[in-house]
């Protein structure tokens, strides 16, 4: 029979969330039932929720930075097993018969990827995310946590982390290699980290210096203020990739001036509104404006055990779930260093 659970959910674009149950399905042959531990919280489960991003399909529970523990699985499981830990990120399906998932990469999925929360699975069913206490999915799609990594850490590390570590991976950050990355947030903060371990030089570009201190402690060589003019005309030509982390509509071209012959500006941010950039900003020295999205399955396995192997974590701040609204409300803010985490075990309290 369907597992009744608790979660929080968002009756309306306009409407707090609120605690509900929900119905998680049997587990199938190849599914996993995951007792969730922890749920991040990120800036897209605010957009999704409160219809910035168009027609949610309420009421919804979002998240999809998920950490926790194996309770069940199906007759024809062999990946994991009761009692291993485990993450699902931004997605729990895809085709996975097209060019993209051949090669790993469901995140471009051709015939459409699966979303953890506001899609429709196989089932015909909506999904619900991680803003509840357990979850069933298929086991290609839930990942290995590994150990020397808290599960309060590593759950943010399922959108933040793989957001960040996918670009800087494609584009081979790496010793002799100058970054930059724009914003020093949710994601920022783990492009520093990643970087850092990969071995590139790092500087933050941040509308202040307010944080410059958690830069610096957090890996990077460098941070400059982007509101003192000084510092694009001291910056000029300066590196080989930058990932911009905002989500607001910035000067791209004055961002673009940065770059290095060949070097390439890469946005993970969302801006609401279209970007623009001149010609002229591209054509001068080769450069190049690039797009990334999350990562697909494997590399989001290989993202974990690099920052298992390199000791990393999300900077956080567990919350209880009475707490989500507030800490919403803060993450708008900018009021969070750096992310927020759901302690489940609060669910339904």
């Amino acid at each position: 029979m369907p597992l009744t659970v608790h979660a929080y959910a968002a009756p309306s674009a306009t409407e707090p969330l609120q605690p509900t149950t929900i119905e998680r399905r049997d587990v199938g042959p190849t599914e996993i039932l995951i007792d969730i531990k922890f749920a991040g919280i990120c800036h897209s489960d605010i957009h999704t929720a409160r219809g910035e991003w168009g027609d949610a399909g309420w009421p919804i529970v979002v998240g999809h930075e998920i950490a926790g523990v194996v309770a069940e699985v199906g007759s024809d499981v062999s990946k994991h097993k009761v009692g291993d830990r485990v993450g699902v990120g931004c997605l729990v399906d895809s085709c996975r018969e097209c060019d993209s998932c051949q090669r790993g990469l469901e995140q471009y999925c051709l015939n459409g990827n699966i979303g953890t929360y506001g899609g429709v699975g196989r089932d015909g069913k909506p999904t619900a995310g991680g803003y509840s206490t357990h979850i069933v999915v298929e086991e290609d799609f839930a990942l290995r946590i590994p150990e020397g990594i808290e599960l309060d850490e590593a759950a943010p590390l399922l959108c933040a982390g793989i957001t960040l570590y996918s670009p800087l991976n494609h584009w081979q950050a790496g010793p002799g290699k100058k970054v930059a990355i724009i914003g020093l947030g949710g994601l920022g903060h783990m492009g520093v980290k990643i970087a850092h371990a990969m071995g590139a030089e790092v500087t933050v570009l941040s509308q202040s210096l307010k944080k410059q201190e958690d830069g610096l402690r957090l890996g990077a060589d460098h941070y400059f203020a982007t509101s003192d003019p000084d510092t694009f005309e001291q910056l000029a030509g300066s590196f080989d990739l930058i990932v911009n982390t905002v989500s607001a509509n910035l000067d791209l071209d004055a961002y673009m001036s940065l770059l290095r012959v060949d070097g390439t500006l890469v946005e993970v941010g969302a801006p609401e509104h279209p970007m623009s950039v001149k010609a002229f900003s591209l054509l001068p020295g080769r450069r190049s404006l690039a797009g990334s999205s999350i990562g697909g399955i494997p590399e989001t396995q290989e993202m974990l055990d690099f920052c298992a192997e390199h000791g990393l974590g999300a900077e956080i701040e567990v919350i209880s779930a009475d707490k989500v609204n507030e800490a919403w409300d803060r993450v708008v803010a900018s009021d969070v260093r750096y992310r927020f985490v759901i302690d489940t075990a609060t669910l339904g309290a």
